[in-house]
């Protein structure tokens, strides 16, 4: 050799040391004592011969030999001098057999900084390779709040389990779910691993060609937008053509991983077509006629939550008459979703809404394939392009429900049972909560779950002497128990004072509004991320009604609070909120966002009792809170 790849190896160093400097940044190798005198470490594993990743390795321990390379660890020093004879020579070596010798490192944070070794990365580097021998001691960083110190914790998990220490990820969690989704208990077995490499091969080839490296996302976090919709099982059967048409079709799930805010909330309906009824969008010559179907986890008869819905349906198809027609499928589980969604799209389904949170995961495949089918999902703060979800505001009832309760409690005590510790119930707790105290200062919630495994409802009234329950929000025709709503509990029995009123058939008439108007492409196209229709009292979706046992005064009360809510003079949310720590969760005369609304995983100070985590809820709740429980449950 003439020394001809030392010359390209300066070139191509010299050209990063002046791009850095132009840019004002620090031209050569990062030096990890210097990191390290501004960060705290708690030890030293050490890890022994791994094959590092080059893309990883990064800088170097000491400052001793950092400004005889560039920070892409091309050299800098010209040729002639001892050090560009010794790369040219182990470039020579990397020719004829190649460089076997272990190089020594530390790592830190999953990037690796050589002890020794330094002109076998760079040469190793020039000419491409993905890893090199390693002899490496791990530094361990603090556990802090610090997101990028969690993720990294979140790395050393994945790692250990699967052996894998080329996958990163930009967001908390996703190493937890692509482990969940690979669905191998404990440390991965050989044909674990072989099985992942080839899926984890394909996908990338698949996500490179789609110029997925411009994303601000890694390939982890890719493929766990990938695996979400269409599974690992399946991934490992697929062939690298089916890899390819997959990637498109996902793409925008993929791509939804890079926002930070996932979520566009549309607070309101679009006013679609002002001062003329809603059947006169089917007075054109040839109207298009609607089918729509409703997916139930359970029938109406033994479900409250299936039972609201269903009168919607049921105010749909007396609204819309011979124009629409409407069906639902009752016991859709999360092993029979695919096949019912793909059925109802057989059949002719132009709009299907899923009333349960479980169903989602499971209808991403089938959404993805079927992007001319719209289908929506009932839940809340779901990051999902190709299905929508819709939930209602009723913690702004729950704050009226809540201000009545504090007004009528003698003895300052009031029960909220709730169900699933989703996204949505933690605020509704909490403005019931927000509103008792307003009425009554001294007014504290005791909390329960009625999803617990030792939940006994009349033990735990009685145990606290609790006369005011806020209970299941509507009546299940089957049960001819009176507990719902806010209500008076003697002696076991129920003396019915508020419900709540979710007018699911106005949400539903307005969300199909908006699909025949064109407004619904329209917002999805605008917002570029999954959107959330999360309507309420201003939209007439949320409503409370009174009964005749309410005192008058507190009736007016009630009355004018409800009006100011609608017109948005009054929000539940308002003004200092501690939570029960004694931390403050909103300031003195500020209105608190709709997104801290909507992901709250805390209590404010007046409510006596936690969220629960899902190792203590039965069996039958896990899968909802699994789906979409709020952080302190997972």
């Amino acid at each position: 050799m003439d020394g001809q790849e030392y010359i390209e190896a300066l070139k191509a160093g010299k050209k990063e040391y002046k791009a850095k400097i132009t840019q004002g940044e620090f031209p050569y190798l990062p030096v990890l004592d210097d990191i390290l005198s501004h960060e705290e470490v708690v030890g030293e594993v050490p890890l022994g011969l791994v094959m590092a990743p080059l893309e990883f390795v990064v800088g170097t321990s000491t400052a001793g030999r950092t400004q005889a390379f560039a920070s892409n660890f091309m050299p800098i020093l010209d040729t002639g001098t001892e050090f560009a004879c010794k790369w040219q020579t182990l470039a020579e070596a990397q020719e004829t057999e190649g460089i076997r010798d272990p190089i020594i490192a530390y790592e830190y944070r999953n990037r690796y900084y050589v002890v020794e070794g330094n002109k076998r990365v760079s040469v190793l580097k020039f000419y491409g390779a993905v890893s090199i021998p390693a002899i490496v001691t791990r530094k361990m960083p603090k556990l802090t709040d610090d997101e990028d110190i969690q993720l990294y914790y979140e790395y050393l998990e994945f790692n250990r389990v699967s052996g894998y220490n080329t996958i990163e990820f930009t967001r908390l969690g996703n190493s937890k779910r692509l482990l969940e989704l690979v669905g191998v208990d404990g440390v991965w077995d050989e044909k674990t691993r072989d099985d992942f490499s080839k899926v984890l091969f394909h996908f990338t080839k698949a996500f490179n060609f789609q110029n997925g490296k411009k994303l601000p996302i890694t390939i982890g976090d890719a493929l766990v937008a990938f695996l979400n919709v269409y599974g690992y099982s399946n991934a490992v059967m697929f062939n690298p053509t089916e890899y390819n048409d997959r990637v498109v079709k996902a793409w925008n799930e993929i791509v939804m991983m890079r926002e930070r805010d996932k979520v566009n909330l549309v607070m309101d309906p679009k006013k679609v077509q002002e001062k003329k009824p809603l059947l006169s969008f089917f007075l054109s010559s040839a109207p298009k006629k609607y089918k729509v179907a409703f997916l139930y986890p359970r029938s109406a008869d033994t479900s409250d939550w299936v039972y609201a819905h269903e009168l919607g349906r049921n105010y749909l198809e007396e609204t819309f008459g011979d124009q629409m027609e409407t069906f639902c499928v009752n016991n859709v589980t999360q092993d029979n979703i695919e096949q019912v969604l793909t059925k109802c799209i057989v059949s002719g389904a132009d709009i299907i809404f899923e009333i349960a949170p479980q169903h989602m995961q499971q209808s991403l495949k089938v959404a993805v394939d079927h992007p001319e089918v719209k289908i929506l999902n009932c839940s809340l703060n779901t990051p999902h392009k190709f299905i929508r979800t819709y939930y209602a505001r009723m913690y702004e009832a729950k704050f009226v429900s809540g201000m009545i309760a504090g007004a009528m409690a003698e003895n300052d005590k009031i029960a909220y049972i709730a169900d699933y510790p989703i996204y949505g119930m933690i605020s509704n707790i909490n403005a019931f909560a927000l509103g008792a105290a307003s009425t009554n200062p001294r007014a504290k919630v005791y909390l329960e779950w009625s999803t617990k495994k030792d939940y006994d409802r009349d033990k735990f009234l009685t145990d606290n002497e609790i006369h005011f329950v806020s209970d299941q929000d509507m009546i299940t025709p089957k049960d001819p128990s009176r507990q719902y709503g806010l209500y008076r509990y003697d002696n076991k029995a129920a003396q019915n004072l508020v419900m709540p009123l979710w007018n699911w058939g106005v949400f539903y008439e307005r969300l199909i509004q908006s699909i025949m108007a064109g407004a619904y492409q329209s917002e999805g196209e605008s917002a570029g991320k999954a959107l959330n229709y999360w309507w309420g009292m201003s939209a007439g979706v949320i409503d409370l009604i009174c009964s005749s046992h309410i005192p008058t005064g507190v009736q007016r009360l009630a009355d004018h609070i409800k009006h100011d809510i609608s017109n948005g003079h009054v929000v539940p949310f308002y003004g200092e909120i501690y939570a029960q720590d004694g931390s403050l969760k909103n300031k003195e005369r500020e209105e608190m966002s709709p997104e801290a609304i909507m992901e709250m995983d805390w209590l404010v100070e007046n409510v006596i009792g936690t969220i629960p985590t899902i190792g203590e809820l039965v069996e039958g709740a896990k899968p909802v809170v699994e789906e979409k429980g709020v952080e302190e449950t997972q």
